[in-house]
């Protein structure tokens, strides 16, 4: 399993390079302010770092009880990523409609267009991160 100095490494380089990538994109693709736009990423990003290390460890823990280890495939990569894009939407998706004054059927279409960002974003830097940061085995005694 990952060390919590490892997830902590993670969560916020993923958020970091996550939202460098979105508030020019958002910006430009929804014709929204590039200051609404970082402070709607940077309030989502402060919820997906805690959400992102409980989900982690849960993830973790069931597979090391399903599988007996914690070494993702491909699929359970995907399975992974949509599971955590989902309950992300759960937290994120009344914060984005309050700040942004709209109502929840906008928020909702404007957190979907940042979820499938997402979903495609954390699936490649997952398997990059795995590739730098590998997963060592553990130590049988």
């Amino acid at each position: 399993m990952r060390t919590t100095r490892d997830r902590i490494r993670h969560a916020i380089s993923f958020e970091i390079i996550g939202i460098l990538l979105v508030v020019p994109l958002g910006s430009l693709t929804f014709g929204i302010g590039a200051l609404d736009v970082g402070v709607v990423t940077i309030a989502g990003a402060t919820i997906a770092t805690l959400w992102n290390y409980i989900y982690n460890v849960l993830f973790d823990r069931a597979m090391l009880r399903i599988r007996g280890h914690v070494h993702k495939t491909i699929a359970l990569r995907m399975l992974h990523a949509v599971l955590f894009e989902g309950g992300l939407l759960v937290f994120t998706l009344p914060v984005m409609a309050l700040y942004l004054g709209v109502g929840l059927w906008q928020a909702l279409m404007l957190d979907l267009a940042f979820v499938v960002f997402y979903l495609v974003y954390a699936f490649v830097f997952n398997l990059a991160y795995d590739k730098l940061f590998p997963i060592p085995d553990p130590v049988i005694d």
